[in-house]
């Protein structure tokens, strides 16, 4: 009874939810965009060119691996248990992971799926993979090491046991902490432990040389702490990795300090700091002490290092995060910039040392000053080789926040990620403070596409799923404002083919004119014009329009201070922009911060300051028709309207919190005309009405002003009274006014403590109060031709669904398991159903309340792309070869990690089957044929035919040198004769021309 009377109150006559059922309200889980948590690992595939990231565990979630690839592309790979990714890594056509429960994951980038989970017996402090090789090296706590054998999913024999006990059996147990394959020579590895670093020969299964750092007294190594400084010292080991030929080793210690060996003989050549050079030798000085005397100044860790290289692998720099001096104002990752490398056969030893500790060049690749670099990913060209550092474009920096930022290699510009990372990635380039929804045109969306100038695309890699094409009258566009003020906008979608999935990039910090200090609070875009409106914290309203950037390609340096009211900043575009949203103007009344903004499709603009202060925009202008504060309504409040007096709303400070432009006739009208509604945060409604001028502009004229519950405005809802639609002031409504047009409409208030609905100006009408719970967001939403119902988030962790105009409830579903609630007043309920809220610190989740129980389906895009093909492995060179270096391939390796029982892989057998290919199509006898290819054949038969085969092809250069000695020999016999003979004459006609002959 109490719903029919309270829509004969509202003065609704039907009831415009009669269509809806309970069974009706159910929740389909459409889409996910973000990162479910922090990020733990950053990984780079150059050949399949796709980006993975691994996360930590949340209370309610495990740590989870995303795998992106062009444009949309991504697939979300599940831990075995619940845990955080420690390491993440490419290897071929599958992906590894360790993750805090010490467990060894192994997923296929070709189905998208785990394959394996592995437990190795002890604790893994280092993994490393070779694209050529079917075996992971697992390093462990108790400084041995463990393989794996990926393509059988299973551990393999082979074991290398921690060989430092035997450099110092005194020594506690040494964790294998770095290891790295040699560059050229796969048959080495670089072992770093705790105290040292050895190498080991994987042909004499041994260990060749041993690398311990040791500072004698009075050196001042990498701390340079004034205590420790005339003692000797071993600064414990925490990098170790190849210089990109192979000479060189480097290793990085928890004082700092990098230290360059010579593998040859295990010399040191230099050791320095970021600062300092020589650092190893006693009385270097040292950058590092303090300005008083006795003190020092702290350095950051080396989190991780990178040995770089240009095409040219001798052309080398060394990039480093951590290291820097604590009171370093600049934060970023430092890159030492080597220059090509000495030849080692013809350069002395100072030319060596006078190269490592004198780079060409050092700078620092700036990151935001408020996080340290903890993580880095370098992106190659093409190479996965060199620890995939060869010829690195560009670098993904992990900050100590969990947010990412994107750096040009090696000018260490910013990249922006719009339109180069997933969607998903850009919500952590960095955070979103605050996230909007606007429902634009169809045909609008798809002409809005940016024309900026973009570097080469980092991702290019996987194929998208296709789904079905619903062609909706608009597109669900989310809209994000990121913590350095850039506002990054982007199809969500209806769980359907996204036709146009372009990022649209507005830079508010350029338009402000100040790059600090810019905090997005509020945003509004419209959807039948595509302009946007933006509300600072500082007070500054920015508002852009689509069209052509006056400013491309020119770089204005652009300052707002001293400017009020409205200013032109058309000239404040991205110089990289040519076509997009661009700068229009900008408003500062120097009231405080923006509280509410509203963009409506007739180009008007609604702004709300915390002071109070109401401001209304014509874009047309632009310029300012109206100037006023809610507080000077107060007075026009009628007397006794509702629940409280005059004094007690003039002892709060009172402002806007929402508003909402809408077209339809007031209580005392006969017309229908342009109305705003203004909610504030003490439950009034105030109306504004605008009218047309003679000379062609609006005037603006407050009607009235009706209070509603006690507490602020969350929406407001102008509903047409016969038929439930909208009431907003759209182009077509506006367009129909000149004619007489009348709507006759009611609005829909809805507080934290209840809802209302009445008809504008009068406070009468139907009240609701929520039982025992509050509302924080909420919206009237329309089911097909079913009705209209209004849809609400509430503090239990439940959508409910209420009938128009009884405010019956309809239905009510749980969703604080996919929604946090303590976030619930940021999410935004659409007019189609769509739930649009934060499931995480940087995730947000899509929902429909008209569904029918769906869940998350599973992605199913393609990632591997088998006509990729991987780049052959760089190896020794010729004279190496011929000088006898024992040279082992990935395949011989294969083998002896595997032992000789191992059946080939499922690589050496697609190897084999295209070697067989290639000799059939150049028509020469197969491998089968070949009495010494014999199937049968051991591996050490094999190294016996090789070293037999090597010998000869030795034999025949050897003979080809003993020709070329005895030509050469008679040259140079011949020469000397000429030469004696050219001298005797010279002699002789010196002499004749002496005596006159």
């Amino acid at each position: 009874m109490a719903h029919f009377l309270r829509g004969k109150q509202a003065g609704i006559q039907n009831d415009l939810s009669a269509g809806l059922d309970p069974e009706l309200f159910c929740l389909d889980h459409i889409a996910r965009y973000g990162i479910n948590s922090q990020i733990q690992a950053i990984a780079y595939d150059p050949v399949q060119s796709l980006l993975a990231v691994g996360t930590s565990e949340s209370q309610n979630e495990s740590g989870q691996i995303y795998v992106f690839g062009q444009k949309r592309v991504c697939v979300i790979l599940l831990l075995p248990r619940k845990a955080s990714v420690k390491v993440l890594q490419f290897c071929n056509d599958r992906i590894l992971s360790v993750d805090s429960k010490n467990e060894v994951a192994i997923f296929s980038l070709a189905l998208g799926r785990l394959l394996a989970a592995y437990s190795p017996p002890g604790f893994v402090t280092a993994l490393v993979t070779d694209p050529t090789l079917d075996f992971a090296l697992i390093g462990l706590q108790n400084g041995d090491i463990i393989a794996y054998d990926i393509d059988r999913e299973m551990q393999a024999p082979f074991r290398i046991p921690n060989y430092w006990k035997d450099k110092n059996s005194k020594s506690r147990a040494s964790a294998v902490v770095a290891m790295a394959l040699h560059p050229r020579d796969i048959g080495a590895l670089l072992i770093g432990y705790t105290e040292g670093a050895v190498l080991y020969s994987f042909k004499q299964a041994k260990v060749t040389k041993s690398f311990q750092y040791e500072l004698p007294a009075g050196a001042p190594g990498g701390d340079s702490e004034p205590s420790s400084v005339n003692v000797v010292r071993r600064p414990r080991l925490s990098q170790a990795l190849w210089h990109p030929n192979g000479t060189f080793i480097l290793t990085g210690h928890e004082d700092s300090s990098l230290v360059v060996w010579d593998v040859s003989d295990g010399r040191i050549i230099t050791a320095r700091t970021l600062t300092d050079s020589n650092v190893h030798r006693p009385g270097a000085g040292s950058s590092s002490f303090g300005a008083s005397p006795g003190t020092f100044s702290l350095k950051e860790p080396l989190f991780r290092v990178a040995w770089c290289c240009k095409q040219n692998a001798d052309d080398t720099g060394i990039l480093i995060a951590g290291g820097s001096p604590t009171s370093m104002p600049t934060k970023g990752l430092t890159f030492l910039e080597l220059g090509p490398t000495p030849n080692y056969t013809t350069s002395s030893w100072q030319i060596l040392s006078t190269h490592f500790e004198s780079p060409k060049r050092q700078h620092i690749l700036p990151t935001p000053p408020t996080s340290e670099v903890v993580d880095f990913c370098p992106i190659p060209r093409a190479s996965p080789y060199h620890s995939g550092s060869h010829d690195p474009i560009a670098v993904i920096a992990l900050l100590s926040s969990g947010e990412i930022v994107t750096l040009s290699f090696p000018s260490g510009h910013p990249i922006s990620p719009t339109n180069q990372l997933h969607v998903s990635l850009s919500v952590v380039h960095p955070f979103v403070n605050c996230i909007e929804h606007s429902l634009i045109e169809r045909t609008r969306w798809l002409g809005m596409t940016e024309k900026r100038s973009n570097g080469p695309l980092i991702l290019k890699g996987g194929a998208e799923a296709q789904h079905s094409l619903k062609r909706y009258d608009s597109r669900n566009v989310l809209l994000n404002a990121h913590a350095d003020g850039t506002i990054r906008m982007y199809d969500v979608g209806h769980n359907d083919e996204i036709e146009n999935e372009d990022v649209l990039q507005v830079d508010v910090s350029r338009a402000l004119g100040r790059v600090s200090a810019v905090e997005i609070t509020q945003m509004s875009m419209a959807g039948a014009t595509g302009e946007l409106a933006v509300g600072m914290r500082s007070g500054e309203v920015a508002m852009f329009r689509w069209g052509r950037n006056l400013n491309c390609g020119r770089e204005n340096s652009i300052s707002s201070e001293g400017a009020v009211g409205l200013v032109d900043i058309s000239m404040r575009g991205d110089p990289a922009l040519r076509e997009g949203l661009v700068p229009l103007t900008l408003l500062d009344q120097r009231q405080g911060p923006v509280t509410a903004v509203e963009m409506s499709d007739i180009g008007f603009v609604g702004v709300g300051f915390h002071s109070g202060g109401i401001v209304v925009v014509d874009l047309r202008g632009p310029v300012i028709i109206y100037d006023a504060s809610v507080t000077d309504f107060t007075k026009h409040q009628k007397r006794g309207s509702i629940r409280r007096s005059n004094s007690h709303i003039q002892s709060k400070l009172e402002w806007p919190t929402t508003m909402q432009f809408g077209v339809l006739s007031l209580e005392e009208d006969d017309y229908s005309s342009i109305l705003l509604f203004v909610g504030t945060n003490i439950g009034r409604v105030a109306t504004l009405k605008l009218l047309p001028q003679s000379h062609g502009g609006y005037s603006v004229h407050f009607v009235g002003i009706s209070a509603t519950l006690d507490d602020r405005i969350l929406s407001l809802s102008p509903l047409n009274a016969d038929t439930g639609a909208t009431a907003s002031a759209t182009q077509s409504v506006v367009a129909q006014l000149r004619n007489g047009f009348k709507v006759n409409g009611v609005l829909l208030v809805v507080c934290p403590t209840g809802a209302r609905i009445f008809k504008p100006v009068s406070a009468k009408g139907a009240q609701k109060t929520w039982d025992d719970v509050f509302c924080d967001s909420a919206a009237v939403v329309k089911l097909e031709d079913r009705g209209y119902a209004l849809v609400g988030l509430f503090g239990d962790g439940s959508a409910r669904a209420y009938s128009i105009p009884g405010l019956k409830e309809i239905g009510k579903v749980k969703v604080s398991e996919t929604l946090d609630v303590r976030r619930f007043p940021e999410a935004i309920i659409t007019a189609k159903g769509d739930i649009i809220g934060w499931s995480g610190p940087s995730q947000v989740t899509l929902l429909n309340v008209w569904g029918t129980g769906q869940q998350l389906s599973k992605s199913q895009d393609r990632l591997f792309n088998t006509d990729a093909v991987l780049p052959p492995r760089p190896t020794i060179s010729n004279l190496q070869w011929l000088s006898g270096t024992q040279f082992i391939s990935p395949v011989d390796l294969d083998i002896l990690i595997g032992g000789p029982d191992r059946p080939p892989s499922r690589r050496m057998i697609e190897q084999t089957r295209a070697d067989e290919q290639q000799r059939k199509l150049d028509g020469r006898p197969s491998a089968a044929a070949t009495p010494s290819a014999n199937q049968d054949e051991g591996y050490w038969a094999y190294m016996q035919r090789q070293m037999n085969e090597r010998t000869q092809k030795l034999g025949i250069v050897g003979d080809s040198m003993d020709k070329l000695e005895e030509n050469s020999s008679g040259w140079a016999e011949d020469v000397s004769k000429f030469v004696s003979n050219q001298k005797r004459k010279a002699v002789m006609g010196a002499v004749k021309g002496r005596f006159g002959f």
